[in-house]
């Protein structure tokens, strides 16, 4: 049934099985055909689709991919047209026989079960949406949105039933999608996440401007609430709260995350990692070295330490051809995870790459960080916008993560940093990057080259600056300096902040305190930097408000008051 790779004559007469389709099995698939035109290639996957854009699901149910069929990617007729592949659909692998190199297989449309030998076998068995433990979670309506079918089948209720209100439980990539695609679609969204913020790869302070963003476009958004019952009720649904609040609607979309399809694997005494993935080696191969695994299902290290599940296509794509090229005797090995990922929120976009601020400080990491708010292009052409953008880095300088939020530019900004920190960059390397500018496009002072500026200055000394985070720690009684222009204080200002306008500010030093420390701020940061660099040279012990009045706001501020200081020319 099968040959031993080993004494194999030529490394491309293999007999290739793929366990699953999609991102990781189906590049596989091409890309061993595009190494071997000898080799059996069989692809076996449990549904009918093989090949599609699961990232785009939730964009098809809210109408912005009109078509289907612009979903897949590939189907088993074009696999076998271009690729001679034979790919079997609705064809589950009930189990590895690992000694005997063969796997068992029913076939769902008939009931017959057989046998298949292979000399290498890939697994990309993809990762399940997690149905909590909760009372009602296996109700018909309450669903998930992993594949064409869950798509069709909440397309089809929301085009038949015309609900006016749904429940979108977790506030991830799918939970976010999923919000907007029901407002599309003029469905009322009460979006419950357990924890005090959505979007949870990046740190609080980027997500702060999603909540906002979503409240705006009508989105019922319940932070830290817990959901501890589902009770359905003929076509309609009630999910009720750990403090007792209940909302019912006509469906609930569970999207609390997913993990790892990875029965086949323990089976079959396959070796799991810390985080419960597949284990795998930098070349994608489990322990039995005539086994691999790839995609949603592996877990593998991330970039800056320690290991991670990433149910991302880009990486799944990789893994597969990595795995491949192994098989056929290539020199390929997987680099690690960065997890570079962008998600549209109505009409902001938010991406992060690298290690976020939690994840440092759980691996108890020194680190330093630095935020930005720069326009996405240049400013005086039209349609131009701010960015939030963060950037954490060593002392030595070196790349560890960056997350930015914003309405448009973010794609690009994070792209840049993503290939910086691949790269091994540091923020100095950052400051000499030559990147594209013309007014439609970008700035003089690209935000990636102003975030090195920024953060280059605090690692040479020339930017003293204090964290939003770190002011209700202060003890050693700060003087609080709001130098933006009196009119802009109609948004408010920090709690017990003396307001003196930085062109003003010259005027007033014989009235700063000489003996406390003076924290200036502005709203983003700029003219607070400026007023640290002016009054450090007279003198002061001054240091800026990281990011200023905006991240500050950001953090989740107090009420706000302010006590303006009145200039003589004003």
């Amino acid at each position: 049934m099968h040959a031993d790779s080993s004494s194999s004559a030529s490394p491309s007469r293999k007999r290739l099985l793929i366990v699953g389709g999609v991102a990781g099995g189906a590049s596989a698939a091409a890309r061993a055909r595009r190494l071997s035109e000898e080799a059996e290639i069989i692809l076996f996957e449990r549904g009918e689709d093989i090949s599609f854009a699961n990232c785009g699901l939730p964009y098809h149910i809210g109408g912005d991919i009109p078509e289907r069929e612009a979903l897949l990617v590939q189907t088993p007729e074009s696999m076998y047209g271009r690729f001679r592949i034979d790919v079997r659909v609705r064809s589950e692998v009930l189990s590895i026989d690992r000694q005997a190199r063969e796997l068992v297989v029913r076939d769902l449309k008939t009931g017959r079960e057989y046998r298949e030998g292979y000399d290498a076998l890939i697994l990309s068995p993809g990762a399940a949406p997690v149905r909590p433990p909760i009372p009602g979670a296996e109700s018909k309506r309450v669903l998930t949105l992993r594949n064409m079918a869950d798509m069709d089948h909440i397309k089809s209720i929301i085009d038949t039933e015309k609900p006016e209100r749904a429940v979108v439980i977790g506030g991830g990539y799918i939970g976010l999608e999923m919000a907007e695609a029901l407002r599309r679609r003029n469905v009322s969204v009460v979006l419950v996440e357990r924890l005090p913020q959505v979007m949870t790869p990046v740190d609080p302070e980027i997500a702060a401007p999603l909540h906002q963003e979503l409240r705006a476009k009508g989105v019922d958004l319940r932070l830290s609430a817990a959901v501890v019952a589902i009770r359905e009720d003929g076509n309609k649904v009630t999910v009720v709260m750990g403090d007792g609040s209940e909302v019912t609607g006509s469906l609930v979309i569970m999207s609390v995350g997913v993990k790892p399809e990875t029965t086949l694997a323990v089976q079959a005494g396959l070796a799991l990692g810390s985080r419960g993935g597949i284990k795998v080696d930098e070349h994608m191969r489990t322990n039995d070295p005539n086994i691999y695994a790839v995609g949603d299902a592996v877990e593998v290290p991330l970039h800056g330490g320690g290991d991670g599940l990433i149910p991302l296509a880009g990486p799944a794509n990789r893994q597969g051809r990595i795995a491949a090229d192994v098989i056929f005797g290539r020199e390929s090995s997987y680099r690690s995870t960065q997890g570079t990922a962008i998600c549209k929120v109505f009409d902001l976009d938010v991406a992060v790459t690298g290690l976020n601020e939690g994840t440092l400080k759980a691996q108890g990491r020194r680190y330093e960080k630095i935020y930005v708010h720069p326009n996405n292009h240049a400013e005086y052409y039209p349609g131009s916008s701010k960015m939030a953008l963060k950037l954490l880095f060593d002392h030595d300088g070196r790349i560890l993560g960056a997350q930015a939020v914003g309405a448009g530019g973010i794609d690009k900004a994070i792209d840049v940093l993503a290939t910086a920190l691949r790269a091994g960059m540091t923020v100095y390397d950052l400051e000499h990057l030559e990147l594209c500018y013309a007014p439609p496009y970008g700035s003089a002072k690209d935000p990636v080259n102003y975030a090195g500026f920024v953060a280059a200055n605090v690692l040479r000394g020339d930017h003293r600056q204090i964290h939003a985070d770190q002011l209700p720690d202060q003890s050693d009684n700060p003087f609080l300096l709001d130098v933006r222009n009196l009119p802009e204080l109609a948004i408010g200002t920090i709690p017990d902040a003396t307001v003196i306008p930085l062109n003003e500010l010259r005027d007033h030093l014989d009235e700063l305190p000489p003996d406390r420390r003076i924290i200036a701020f502005c709203m983003i940061g700029l003219r607070g930097y400026l007023a640290a660099r002016l009054l450090e040279q007279h003198g002061f012990d001054a240091v800026n408000l990281a990011g200023g009045y905006k991240t500050w706001k950001a953090f989740g501020s107090l009420p706000l008051r302010a006590v303006a200081k009145e200039s003589a020319t004003t």
